[in-house]
């Protein structure tokens, strides 16, 4: 037993005291890109959906994640881990399901981080040649983010958040700015369009759901960080609440700014003819040509900042897993100089080179410049959204699991109800994305990837339950550390 104590990374923590409420917040923001949902996401969910709704989505999608978040941040006042959803679901719903839940949230996660560097690679490749009339391929593009984004990822936890902190700040600006032209442009006027119900609530709400659920991932990455903010039982709890009001807010306000913008009539054309250049065109035509320039340079680094923040709850997965001895314990190991979880970035930084190399490969003789665009960014990306939408789901049940007992402490409608409603509401948007599967991945009818890219999301979960009953047989002391990491109970 003496031998297994020492070997056992129980004790293993992350460097704490360093992380602020509003440092937090910026975090959470920069997972979700706010440039890059705004000029990316707005434009191709009104393309594909043809439904002037999608302001209103926001905002129905925020009510639903505030519910979560309230139950949520109760439940973090009490438990204190790195693996958030893996805690979480581990201690309300039981340790098998958590270990499930963890292999899911590492392949939705790290499908995430490497779906957005395609994206990256193309953007800058894009840039470098509008701008200087160079040709490099996305392929080294993408790895110039990748290796800025696995030297952050071993770095000091703040200085991340400082740097996140600038580019998210520029990000609102300069959106800002283009709500402001489109208010002011409107050339039907101003009016509700955008934000009146029979506008979303139509066939293709589903598909549209789906779409803007993707601007909110990350959100949940709050309670990640909580063994290294400065007031656990508050800071990550306020953070969340923070963000996702913010980012429901503003995303619903800059998408009717666009709509307003560019004219009700115009808007579903427009997108379907311009995607993700909508923005920038619309730029071009009401703004300085160096305003124009910024923008496609933030757009950029919206992207790298989104890459950071992923990475970053990657990293504190796979150490919170190998604390836990539920993978192999090197993964728990930290950075003496930074204390940053070294082991889990790196080995994150291995999985995105590997992926990258195999698409950079299969694309090789590709003459369509949105290879990655088309392939790795949106086949990855909503397979992470599937996966974690699947995850915020059990986690509001985790929720009333865990408080059910916690009477004194909390009323019915942080135990009960809200996390209740959250969870219904989270279900039927899971629903939404598999029956709208194909066309998230731009297929017109099912296809291999339209079963074959959940699968891959779902089976690491089903084998993680499968190996946690099996520990709980054969290593009943490993078994009963699962989760327990950082806890405070």
């Amino acid at each position: 037993m003496g031998q297994r104590t020492e070997t056992t990374p129980t004790s293993a923590s992350l460097e704490g005291r360093r992380i602020g409420t509003a440092s937090l917040v910026f975090m959470i923001i920069a997972a979700s890109a706010p440039l890059t949902v705004v000029a990316g996401g707005v434009p191709s969910n009104v393309a594909v959906t043809g439904l002037f709704g999608i302001p209103l989505s926001f905002l129905v999608l925020g009510v639903v994640l505030i519910l979560f978040a309230i139950g949520y941040a109760a439940m973090s006042r009490h438990v204190h881990n790195a693996g958030a959803f893996f805690a979480y679901i581990a201690k309300g719903l039981g340790k098998p399901a958590g270990v499930g839940a963890a292999l899911t949230a590492l392949v939705a996660y790290n499908a995430m981080q490497i779906g957005i560097v395609g994206m990256f690679g193309f953007v800058l490749s894009s840039i470098l040649d509008a701008l200087f009339g160079l040709t490099v391929p996305w392929a080294v593009c993408a790895l110039i983010a990748w290796a800025v984004v696995g030297l952050m990822g071993i770095a000091r936890v703040d200085f991340s958040a400082k740097v996140l902190g600038v580019i998210v700040t520029a990000e609102f600006l300069v959106v800002i700015v283009f709500d402001l032209i489109g208010l002011v442009q409107s050339p039907e006027g101003v009016t509700a369009d955008g934000l009146l119900p029979d506008q979303l609530f139509a066939p293709g709400i589903g598909a549209a759901l789906a779409f803007s659920i993707a601007a909110f991932m990350g959100f949940e990455s709050g309670a990640i960080y909580n063994e290294e903010v400065k007031d656990p039982t508050r800071t990550a709890g306020r953070a969340t609440i923070v963000a996702v009001s913010l980012i429901a807010g503003f995303y619903a306000l800059s998408a009717w700014a666009m709509v307003v913008g560019v004219g009700p009539s115009q808007v579903i054309g427009q997108s379907q003819e311009l995607g993700p250049d909508l923005m920038f065109a619309f730029l071009a035509d009401h703004a300085p040509v160096w305003f124009v320039d910024l923008a496609n340079l933030l757009f950029l680094t919206s992207l790298l900042a989104a890459l950071v923040a992923f990475h970053n709850i990657v990293a504190r997965y796979f150490f919170a897993l190998g604390r836990d001895r539920v993978l192999p314990t090197f993964l728990a190991r930290t950075s003496r100089r930074s204390g940053a979880p070294v082991a889990g970035s790196l080995t994150q930084s291995g999985l995105a080179f590997v992926v990258l190399l195999i698409f950079a490969i299969a694309g090789i003789g590709s003459t369509d410049p949105l290879f990655p665009v088309v392939t790795l960014f949106t086949w990855l990306t909503n397979m992470g959204a599937f996966g974690l939408v699947l995850l915020m789901g059990l986690t509001a049940l985790a929720v009333i699991g865990f408080l059910r007992t916690r009477r004194d402490e909390y009323s019915t409608w942080t135990r009960i109800i809200a996390p209740g409603i959250a969870a219904l509401g989270l279900f039927a948007l899971f629903v939404a994305i598999v029956a709208n599967f194909d066309v998230l991945i731009g297929a017109s009818e099912p296809t291999v990837l339209s079963w074959l890219l959940p699968a891959i999301v779902l089976v690491p979960g089903l084998a993680g339950t499968l190996w946690a009953l099996t520990l709980r047989r054969r290593d009943p002391h490993l078994y009963a550390g699962i989760g327990s990491g950082g806890s405070l109970g």
